[in-house]
């Protein structure tokens, strides 16, 4: 059984926390074995996987602008698609199939045509990334053997279930809280708020952690905005800095 497991949870842009969250806990000598993510954290998780330092994850992930990830498509399921992030990722990955991995990775993403959350562990790393982060209506489903995956936080947005009983500690982190807007403007903030509302982590697995780290501060970014990215990374490193971890 591995010792410390990860899951990180979706989020868009506040995916950066997550990369300041890590640096952070490996300072502490917390330094993680197997791991599981949906949407940006499922870029996270990837890349950690795939033996990455948060320095080069952040490195990485700065150089990867939203309108340089995403690729205009005709909106007849989606109005882009993230086949530009899947290139970036399959460029950067140093192993690209789950079974050359060091370490265990498990992508949470959502199946159009079962409409039941998968944890995929097998195939193509890139690919099943840009499936978990292809929010619904911005971003085309990714067809991965015949089936349609959209984004996993649809159903889980912090995949804890597949971790359960694969480590002796468990932490997860949520940077998903959900603000509450006087006035919600426009298409794009409409389907991330709406998408907000209904990825809240599922707090019934709340129990299986050992170290649930919530993020609450980040409520005031949006979570399309690329402007703010070492902020967000300061909230996440400053917070779990500043967290007294008995393990």
């Amino acid at each position: 059984m591995n010792k410390i497991g990860l899951a990180l949870g979706g989020g868009g842009t506040r995916g950066f926390a997550h990369i300041g969250a890590i640096k952070a806990l490996e300072e502490k000598g917390i330094k993680a074995e197997v791991f599981s993510g949906t949407s940006a954290g499922a870029i996270v998780a990837g890349l950690l996987a795939d033996q990455k330092t948060p320095d080069e994850i952040m490195d990485f992930l700065k150089g990867v602008k939203l309108m340089d990830a995403a690729k205009i498509t005709l909106p007849v399921t989606g109005f882009a698609s993230l086949d530009n992030l899947g290139k970036k990722l399959d460029e950067i990955l140093g192993h690209k199939t789950f079974a050359d991995l060091k370490y265990p990775l498990y992508i949470c993403v959502s199946n159009l045509n079962t409409g039941r959350v998968e944890y995929i562990s097998s195939g193509n790393v890139a690919q099943a990334i840009q499936a978990s982060a292809s929010i619904p209506i911005l971003f085309t489903p990714v067809t991965i053997n015949e089936c349609q995956y959209v984004d996993g936080g649809v159903l889980e947005n912090v995949p804890v279930t597949p971790l359960i009983d694969r480590c002796e500690k468990l932490i997860a982190i949520d940077i998903s809280p959900v603000k509450e807007n006087e006035k919600v403007d426009g298409f794009a903030q409409v389907i991330t708020q709406i998408l907000q509302m209904t990825v809240g982590m599922q707090y019934d697995k709340e129990k299986y952690c050992d170290l649930l780290i919530r993020l609450n501060e980040l409520s005031n970014y949006n979570i399309l905005d690329t402007s703010n990215n070492e902020k967000i990374y300061d909230i996440g490193y400053s917070h779990v800095k500043g967290l007294e971890i008995g393990f």
